[in-house]
């Protein structure tokens, strides 16, 4: 376990207090292995106070990653919105804003797509999972539009771009992304190529 300080509950929002803590032990840990009586006594509550608040850790943890998808929407959605006004950058701009997150994130983005946070016992879970995913199809829709992306199934280009983006963001919080054998730029040089299957015109 970490060195996670505790963090004593005096007065206020007793649910909003567990979840911060727990949301700063999985970023000390970078890791849930944590049980709601750690969480219950890092906030300085009883052990049973959780449960006033969390049927079990494992509704604690959904939070957590809901959490987590909220953030994650907002900070990709700020990119594109600040991108220049072509598809191509929008995307790059949100790829890299995911990324991004997951690196400053690591333990928390982990959770997001692990089988812990459980997408089909959480409707609540699921909506967000699924807003976050949105943001990807809607800038392929508006790229198949503008005539900037090829015209073909939007859930094939969806399930290439995802499993690439995925694919850079587990490599780099695994610290796997060694310029010897990537290069010295390789999120970028790896959207450029996947944006050139994605293009028509580049």
């Amino acid at each position: 376990m970490s060195e996670t300080k505790d963090r004593p509950y005096h007065h206020g929002d007793l649910r909003r207090a567990l979840i911060d803590t727990a949301l700063a032990m999985l970023a000390a840990d970078q890791n849930w292995a944590f049980t709601l009586r750690e969480v219950a006594r890092r906030t300085g509550v009883s052990h049973a106070a959780p449960y006033k608040h969390f049927r079990d850790r494992e509704e604690l943890l959904r939070e957590l990653a809901w959490i987590g998808f909220v953030q994650l929407q907002e900070v990709m959605e700020d990119a594109i919105a600040m991108a220049a006004r072509s598809i191509r950058e929008k995307f790059i701009a949100g790829a890299e804003a995911c990324i991004a997150f997951a690196v400053r994130n690591p333990g928390l983005y982990r959770l997001m797509f692990s089988s812990d946070a459980d997408k089909t016992a959480d409707p609540h879970l699921h909506d967000a999972a699924m807003e976050t995913f949105r943001i990807l199809l809607q800038l392929l829709e508006d790229g198949q539009r503008d005539g900037s992306f090829r015209p073909v199934a939007l859930t094939a280009q969806a399930a290439a771009s995802w499993a690439q983006v995925h694919g850079l963001v587990m490599l780099a919080i695994s610290g796997q992304l060694f310029e010897e054998k990537v290069g010295p730029e390789p999120v970028r040089a790896a959207l450029d190529v996947l944006l050139g299957g994605l293009c028509l015109k580049n």
